[in-house]
C-alpha cells in the first residue's frame, strides 16, 4: 500500500530484451527500498506470438508466484498498491526487435557528425552509419547507403547557428533522393530530426517536410566551443515511443500499462550510471557485454559518453571478436593451448548455439579469453569517441574545418577512473567473482587504485527508467542489491625485467592488523578484504614505476573491500605477457594461482 505521504511501497519494472523479458519487484522493507523478487520469460515480439505483452505477462506471473503477491487481474496490472495487492507504478525498458537503429549525418566528420553520433549513442541507439559532407563517399553511394539501411530514424545536424547552410542542405537533399522507408511500419514516414544551423530550417522543411516525419530541435553544436545534446536526445526518446515502439507488435498495449515512458534499454543503463556517478562524485567506467553487442559507458567530470560496439559480443557476434582481435590475441590468455582448428570450432559452435554454457574448465577459459579481447576492443572504440570537442578555441574557416584530421584528447584517463562496473552474462554469471574481476583488470588495465563491481542480475535498465519517477528507490536498490563490490585493484605503470622490484606496501586493517611486503615485476597478489571494510594502504614504487603520484613517488590511499578483496598488480602497464608462446602458459598459471582464478 502507498505510504501516508503517497510514498511508493511496491514498484514493478520490466526490461524487454531481444531474447528474454525480465521483471523485478521492488518493495519498501524497513524504511528502505529493496529488490525482493524477480521473474523472467522468453520475449514474444516475433512470430509466432507477435505480441510483446505475452512475454511481459509471463515474467510478471513468475514474480506473482514467487512473492505470493497478487499483481495481475486477468491481463491488467493492479495499480495502485492496496492491502498487499498490486503495485504503485509499473515501468519498462525495451531493446526487443533490435532496439533503436539510427543513422546520423553532419557536415564535418570530426565535428558535427561526431557530436550527432555522441547524441544518438547517448539516447540508446545503435548507430548504423555516420554520413558527412567530407567522408569521401560520392553522392550516389551516400544515397544508396541511406536507402539500403532502413534505419528507425535519422538525426541530421551541421553548421553552427548563423553559419553556412549549403552543406547541411546538401545532406538533406541526399536523404530526399534516397526516400528511405522505416524498418518497422512500411506505410509510415521515416522520422528525421533536424538539429543543425537554425538558419537552415526553412530550407530543410522545404526539402524533407513532405517526404519524412520531420522534427526540428535546437542545434547540437550552436557554436564550435559547445555541445548541446539534451534537446535532440529528448526528441529521439519521444520519436522512439511514437514511431518505433508504436509499430512493434503489442507495444501500443504495453505503453498504456506503464506509468512512465518506455526507454531504450541502453539509455536507461546510461541514466542510472550517470546518476550514481553524480551522487557519489565519481569518475566511472561501465560495460555491458551482451551476445551481439558491447556497450561502454563513461562519466568523467560529469560528462557522459556511451558507445556501442555492434559487432563485439559473446554469442551472435563471437566470430567477429575472433576476426577483429585475431587468433593470437585470444590464445595469449590461455594457459592450456588449444589447436587452432579446435579453437575456431568451439568459437563457431558458440555462435550457432548462443544459449549454450561452458561444460569444461577449458571451454570456460576460452570464453573468458574471448571476453577479454571483446572488452579491450570495445574500450579502444569508446576512447576514440569519448573526447573533448574538436575545433575548440581555434580560429578557422569552413575550409580549415573540412581539412581537420582526427583531434581531441580522450577523456578516459585510467588514473582518474574511480569505479569500473561490469554487466552482462559473462561477467555477472562468472562461476567465481574473481574471474569477472580479472577479466576487467586484464582487458582495461586500470592504473593506480580502482574499485571494481558487477551488476548482480542485470537490473540496471529497470533502475534507470525507475530513476525518472523515483530516484531514491532506484539509487537505494542500485547500491544495495544491484552492485556487487568485487574489491579494489592497485596497479603500477611501467616496465622492468622479471624479478626486479616494483613496489613495497604496508596495509593497516580496521582491526589493527598490519601487513607489509613487496612485489617484483610480473607478480600478482590477492588479499582478503571483505565488502564494507576499509584499510589504509601505503605503497612506494621503485624508480621505474608510477602508482598515480609520479614515478618513484609513494602513495597513501583508503582501500575498499569486496567479495574478491584487494588485488596488488605488479605486472606493469601496458600489461606484459611473455612473448615466447612456450613460456607464457607458466606465467598465466602463476597469475591464476596467485588470485585463485580456477579450481586446481
Amino acid at each position: 500500500m502507498s505510504g501516508p505521504s503517497g510514498e511508493m511501497t511496491a514498484i514493478l519494472a520490466t526490461d524487454c530484451g531481444s531474447t528474454t523479458t525480465k521483471a523485478i519487484l521492488i518493495q519498501k522493507v524497513g524504511g528502505e527500498y529493496r529488490q525482493t523478487f524477480r521473474g523472467e520469460a522468453p520475449t514474444t515480439v516475433e512470430a509466432p506470438f507477435d505480441d510483446v505483452t505475452r512475454g511481459v505477462l509471463n515474467a510478471i506471473q513468475e514474480v506473482e508466484e514467487l512473492s505470493g503477491r497478487r499483481i495481475l487481474e486477468g491481463e491488467k496490472i493492479l495499480t495502485p498498491a492496496e492491502g498487499g495487492r498490486g503495485v504503485d507504478i509499473y515501468v519498462s525498458t525495451s531493446s526487443a526487435g533490435g532496439g533503436l537503429q539510427m543513422m546520423v549525418a553532419g557536415v564535418v566528420m570530426a565535428m558535427t557528425a561526431e557530436s550527432a553520433q555522441r547524441c544518438a549513442l547517448g539516447a540508446g541507439a545503435i548507430v548504423m552509419d555516420v554520413l558527412a559532407s567530407n567522408d569521401g563517399r560520392p553522392a550516389h553511394e551516400k544515397i544508396e547507403r541511406i536507402r539500403q539501411l532502413r534505419p528507425d530514424m535519422i538525426l541530421l545536424s551541421g553548421g553552427t547557428d548563423s553559419g553556412t547552410i549549403s552543406h547541411v542542405v546538401e545532406l538533406a537533399e541526399y536523404i530526399r533522393a534516397a526516400d528511405p522507408k522505416p524498418r518497422l511500419g512500411g506505410s509510415f514516414k521515416l522520422p528525421v530530426i533536424f538539429a543543425g544551423n537554425k538558419d537552415a530550417r526553412n530550407r530543410i522543411q522545404d526539402i524533407l517536410g513532405d517526404r519524412t516525419a520531420l522534427v526540428m530541435t535546437d542545434n547540437i553544436r550552436p557554436v564550435l566551443e559547445r555541445e548541446n545534446l539534451a534537446p535532440a536526445r529528448h526528441k529521439i526518446h519521444e520519436l522512439f515511443l511514437e514511431h518505433v515502439m508504436a509499430q512493434a507488435p503489442g507495444y501500443g498495449v504495453l505503453i498504456g500499462w506503464t506509468g512512465a515512458p518506455i526507454m531504450p534499454t541502453p539509455a536507461a543503463v546510461g541514466l542510472i550510471m550517470e546518476q550514481a556517478a553524480r551522487q557519489q562524485g565519481l569518475n566511472l567506467l561501465g560495460v555491458d557485454i551482451g551476445g551481439a553487442t558491447t556497450d561502454v559507458f563513461s562519466v568523467v567530470d560529469g560528462q557522459f559518453t556511451r558507445t556501442v560496439s555492434a559487432n563485439l559480443g559473446m554469442s551472435y557476434s563471437i566470430s567477429n571478436v575472433l576476426t577483429e582481435a585475431g587468433l593470437e590475441k585470444i590464445q595469449r590468455w590461455l594457459a592450456l593451448l588449444l589447436p587452432e582448428q579446435d579453437m575456431r570450432d568451439r568459437i563457431k559452435n558458440k555462435m550457432i548455439r548462443p544459449t549454450t554454457i561452458p561444460q569444461t574448465q577449458q571451454d570456460l577459459a576460452l570464453e573468458q579469453a574471448v571476453a577479454r579481447e571483446a572488452l579491450r576492443l570495445a574500450l579502444e572504440q569508446h576512447k576514440a569517441l569519448a573526447v573533448g570537442l574538436k575545433g575548440v578555441q581555434q580560429e578557422r574557416t569552413i575550409a580549415d574545418a573540412f581539412e581537420q584530421g582526427e583531434g581531441g584528447k580522450s577523456l578516459i584517463d585510467l588514473y582518474r577512473i574511480d569505479l569500473i562496473i561490469g554487466s552482462g552474462g559473462i561477467l555477472s554469471h562468472a562461476p567465481r567473482r574473481v574471474q569477472a574481476m580479472m577479466m576487467m583488470i586484464d582487458a582495461y588495465q586500470p592504473l593506480g587504485l580502482t574499485r571494481l563491481a558487477v551488476d548482480s542480475i542485470f537490473m540496471m535498465p529497470q533502475l534507470g527508467v525507475l530513476s525518472q519517477v523515483n530516484e531514491r528507490a532506484a539509487t537505494e536498490v542500485f547500491l544495495k542489491d544491484c552492485l556487487i563490490p568485487l574489491g579494489s585493484c592497485l596497479a603500477a605503470e611501467g616496465q622492468a625485467k622479471p624479478g626486479e622490484p616494483c613496489f613495497a606496501y604496508t596495509i593497516r586493517f580496521g582491526d589493527g592488523r598490519e601487513e607489509k611486503g613487496s612485489l617484483c615485476f610480473g607478480e600478482l597478489l590477492r588479499m582478503e578484504l571483505v565488502a564494507g571494510a576499509v584499510a589504509d594502504l601505503q605503497a612506494e614504487p621503485s624508480r621505474s614505476f608510477d602508482l598515480g603520484a609520479g614515478k618513484g613517488r609513494a602513495v597513501s590511499l583508503k582501500v575498499e573491500g569486496g567479495v574478491v578483496g584487494l588485488i596488488l598488480d605488479a605486472r606493469g602497464r601496458p600489461l606484459s605477457l611473455h612473448k615466447d608462446p612456450s613460456e607464457r602458459p607458466a606465467q598465466l598459471h602463476a597469475w591464476a594461482k596467485a588470485v585463485d582464478l580456477y579450481p586446481e
